[in-house]
Order: structure tokens, then C-alpha cells, then sequence
């Protein structure tokens, strides 16, 4: 019985990548291990040492593009914002007129009072307005307003 020392090498590099895989939990190896089978797959087939580059070079590439977004998504569907990040989408009270060119402008939002500025540049938005925290710039909070 003749053992092909390739798929064997491959085994082994499948063995250690999904090890790490399993020490961190990060996403981060998992896709280089599917190509790892797959060129271990192709070395058992009798395949040249190239045409397992290739597998493993194909696979790990098609698994990264094509599954890892999903991946993620999913592992992060649970995952709630906090702190800041958690402010956008929000609404907010205008509580100091929000004026871009004068560099003016405050609103509250969830008991807190933020600095603002408006996502469109020319527009101003007076006080008592209700705006949606679009995204924060720094220590600014970046609003557009409600239509009503």
C-alpha cells in the first residue's frame, strides 16, 4: 500500500488551519481549510502538485468572496450596537438652530446633547425640529430633517 505523501501534507495543513480556526473563532482561517480539502481531495485523485495549488488557490478564493458576507451577517445579526453607534438612526430634538456655515447647531437625543450638523450643506434647521442622527463626524453628530 503506497501512501500519497501530498494528500497527507494537505490532511495535515487542513488539520492546523482548522485548529486555529477553532482557537480564535474569528472567520479567519475557516476558508483557507475548505481549500485545504479540496486540494486534499484532488492529491488523493492523483493530481499533480500544480493542479492542488490551483484547487486550493480556487476554493479558499471562492469561499472567502462568496460566503464569507453571509458569515458574517449571520454571526452579527444578534450583535447590539452601543455606545455612539448606537445613536444613528435615532431621533433627536433640535434644541440650538443648526446652521453649517455658522458652525452652529445642537440637539438631544436619548437625554443627551450633542453638537450637530446638517447632512445638507446649505440648509438650516431650526430649533424644536425633529432629525434623525444620519451618522457622527468626530464628536458631531451629522442630521437630517424629519419630513413631517
Amino acid at each position: 500500500m503506497m501512501v500519497n505523501m501530498q494528500a497527507v501534507a494537505w490532511l495535515a495543513v487542513l488539520v492546523v488551519l482548522l485548529a486555529i480556526e477553532a482557537v480564535t473563532l474569528g472567520l479567519t482561517t475557516i476558508w483557507f481549510a475548505g481549500g485545504a480539502l479540496g486540494a486534499f481531495l484532488v492529491a488523493l485523485a492523483g493530481s499533480g502538485l500544480l493542479m492542488q495549488l490551483v484547487c486550493f488557490c480556487a476554493v479558499s478564493v471562492v469561499l472567502l468572496v462568496f460566503t464569507r458576507p453571509v458569515a458574517v451577517r449571520w454571526l452579527n445579526r444578534g450583535r447590539t450596537k452601543t455606545n455612539a453607534a448606537s445613536l444613528i438612526g435615532a431621533s433627536a430634538i433640535v434644541t440650538e438652530p443648526i446652521d453649517n456655515i455658522g458652525g452652529t447647531g445642537r440637539v438631544q437625543v436619548r437625554g443627551q446633547e450633542w453638537t450637530a450638523r446638517s447632512q445638507e450643506d446649505g440648509s438650516a434647521i431650526p430649533a424644536g425640529r425633529r432629525v434623525t442622527v444620519q451618522e457622527i463626524s468626530g464628536v458631531k453628530l451629522i442630521v437630517k430633517e424629519e419630513l413631517l
